[in-house]
């Protein structure tokens, strides 16, 4: 029954309110910071408990009292305002009982790849990358670009960015996978319709105190930046790769004119990938992690078709189709296609918590 599951998060929560109010943990910076926010993360389960539990028991009175010749016609007025409240309070206590997810709260990186389709995949990077920098914008967030390696035709064969705000990982966490774009090329005279596939991998941003990379396990060589530029292009060494020996990642950067610069950002989007690398391997040895917590960077999968003579965006993993595709593309609609997502990964959550 959820009001006894509620039980232990209520008992902590007033536990913690007296030890806030001892003098040995008003004495203790470290100890009060630390239950100061336990308390804060178990304010909101407290707060929907505390109400739950009160339109619960209004209901059991309620109840009581639809015999009863004079109160029964009110009572069964309440029970129409309160149960209804009470299935939604329900659906958002289990929202609030599922474990939290660590990395929702911080900046998250985007890596797209051109793929399969030459050109046109290297098109449709730079199309997403947009999509996705004015998807940022609109949610207020600031977008950093990391590095790219632009089309011989234009668009990119890889761009990485970075969006950083409140939140910015839990609402695109689920972008991970290949994206399939079938759309005429303006080189096709014919008219025919291609199909092309890049792929994106989703990670957070880590702090540095959470990956630990021995300064023996890298490679790190430098370079001439190469492609379209300013003058120092091909004048200094400027362009850093870096290699993780033990992994065989490598992360190179050019887009600064400092090597420091460089060298810098491709040690960040290291230390993001050994980190996703990380989760991916605790998800395999432990059973209990869910999967719509870690495989985000996922490249394998086919996760939406963007067909853009129908003007048709697809997401296959929800059976999700909007016809609206180009203005989703345009980063106001995005959250069409996200929020059914998170609902329906939220939903799989519960399921397996059995809350």
């Amino acid at each position: 029954m959820l009001r006894e599951k509620l039980s232990p998060f209520l008992e902590r929560y007033n536990e913690i309110t007296k030890l806030l109010s001892s003098s040995d943990i008003t004495n203790d910076i470290k100890k009060m910071t630390a239950l100061s926010k336990e308390q804060s993360d178990l304010t909101p389960i407290k707060e929907k408990a505390q109400e739950y539990i009160s339109i619960c028991e209004s209901i059991e009175e309620n109840k009581e009292l639809l015999e009863d010749s004079e109160l029964g016609e009110l009572a069964k007025d309440e029970l129409k305002e309160l149960e209804p409240r009470k299935i939604e309070l329900e659906d958002k206590i289990r929202l609030l009982l599922l474990p939290k997810d660590p990395n929702d709260d911080r900046n998250v990186y985007i890596e797209l790849r051109a793929g399969t389709g030459g050109d046109e995949a290297a098109l449709f990077v730079e199309d997403l990358f947009k999509a996705y920098l004015r998807y940022a914008e609109l949610k207020e967030w600031k977008a950093e670009i990391i590095s790219s390696s632009e089309g011989s035709a234009g668009g990119y064969k890889e761009m990485i960015v970075l969006i950083k705000g409140k939140g910015a990982y839990s609402r695109l966490k689920y972008e991970g996978g290949t994206h399939r774009v079938q759309r005429v090329p303006q080189t096709e005279s014919q008219g025919r319709v291609h199909t092309s596939a890049i792929t994106v991998a989703i990670m957070p941003e880590v702090d540095d105190v959470e990956i630990d990379i021995n300064p023996n396990d890298l490679k790190i060589d430098v370079m001439r930046a190469s492609g379209c530029g300013g003058q120092c292009v091909n004048t200094t060494d400027s362009a850093v790769r870096i290699t993780h020996i033990p992994t065989g990642l490598v992360v190179t950067n050019q887009d600064q004119k400092s090597q420091h610069k460089n060298k810098d950002k491709a040690m960040k989007v290291l230390k993001a990938r050994l980190y996703e690398l990380e989760l991916q391997e605790k998800a395999k040895e432990n059973a209990d992690i869910r999967k719509t917590q870690v495989g985000t960077g996922d490249r394998s999968g086919r996760i939406r078709t963007y067909n853009y003579p129908q003007n048709r965006i697809t997401d296959h993993r929800i059976g999700l189709t909007l016809y609206r595709l180009d203005a989703i593309m345009q980063g106001g609609l995005f959250d069409e296609i996200i929020d059914p997502l998170l609902t329906h990964f939220q939903a799989e959550a519960i399921k397996e918590a059995g809350i």
